[in-house]
């Protein structure tokens, strides 16, 4: 009889190897994004952090390096705020390829008032969504220039509960932060979704596929000074939370699965697999809201007019 081959289980500690392959993670200074920029680290690929703020990016470094002897880590400078800084992110990498980019970063406010970039956006909007939209479409030549590259988009169990107003994407006539923060994150991750149809449509080599990091608290957190420091007395007060949330560095599972493992197609939502708030990474059906095209493509145009970006069209 012929054999037949069956992957192994995933092992959140011990992934497949990635030697010689270059990963981008926005935001990997700090929170989730360093953990899944340690982990891909630990799998031996190349990392590089995208951080505004230098100094917090060496700091991340240091604690990488610690914690992964022999880590190929570097950082640039990326501000996902300032969209007319992206253009010469490509180019700062150098590098003739990118397996994967996982945008990760984010702006989260919890008050008013509401706040600005440079070009005019509403900030969490501006600098979650519409900066990733940016930089995929800046990255793309080097992407595609990868056997079989992805681009990993955290989202956010936030964004389950929102639905997107396409009438007011900028937050102008309603603000409220909670909310703008979870449309924002529900924007992105619709965007992960279509940015994959239209590789797919397009022939491309490259995928896109959406992660979201469950419940994931600091106080659940391991210490990595000085990137994080977690007391004893918040370790002790945040046990009864462990029943059903997590820390940063479980939280960074799904995105690491959807970056790592060969059975992750494009198009997928992973999430952690316990009632999709703490837990090693499964593959989750698409939220019946994310899951509807109509709103993705017109989200999609929106982006495109307000950026002059198009991450959908494939380098010749």
């Amino acid at each position: 009889m012929p054999t037949t081959y069956s992957a192994p289980p995933w092992d959140v500690r011990r992934p497949p190897g990635a030697d010689g392959r270059v990963f981008l993670v926005t935001g990997g200074n700090a929170g989730i994004g360093y953990f899944v920029a340690e982990q891909l680290s630990a799998a031996g690929a190349t990392v590089v952090l995208g951080s505004r703020n230098p100094a917090k990016a060496e700091a991340a470094l240091a604690s990488i390096r610690a914690h992964v002897p022999g880590a190929r880590v570097r950082a640039v400078r990326l501000d996902l705020a300032d969209l007319s800084s992206l253009d010469t992110v490509a180019d700062s990498l150098e590098e003739d390829r990118l397996d994967a980019v996982v945008h990760n970063a984010g702006v989260a406010l919890d008050d008013p008032p509401r706040e600005e970039t440079g070009e005019g956006h509403e900030l969490m909007f501006g600098t979650n969504h519409l900066g990733h939209f940016v930089l995929t479409h800046r990255l793309m030549p080097l992407l595609s220039a990868a056997p079989a590259a992805r681009v990993v988009t955290m989202g956010s169990f936030a964004a389950k509960s929102e639905r997107i107003d396409l009438d007011d994407l900028q937050s102008r006539k309603d603000y409220r932060p909670k909310r703008t923060y979870g449309r924002s994150k529900l924007a992105q991750m619709y965007f992960g979704i279509e940015l994959d149809r239209r590789l797919r449509a397009a022939g491309s080599t490259v995928a896109s596929v959406v992660a979201h990091p469950g419940g994931a608290l600091d106080s659940l957190t391991p210490s990595r000074s000085p990137v994080h420091v977690r007391t004893a007395g918040a370790r002790l007060g945040a046990a009864p939370a462990a029943l059903v949330l997590q820390g940063k560095d479980a939280g960074a599972w799904p995105a690491v699965r959807a970056v790592l493992d060969p059975a992750v197609a494009g198009g997928q939502l992973w999430g952690p697999r316990v009632f999709g708030l703490r837990g090693e990474p499964r593959r989750e059906p698409l939220w019946d809201h994310l899951a509807d095209p109509l709103v993705a493509a017109r989200l999609w145009d929106a982006s495109r007019d307000l950026t002059g970006a198009d991450p959908g069209t494939v380098p010749g």
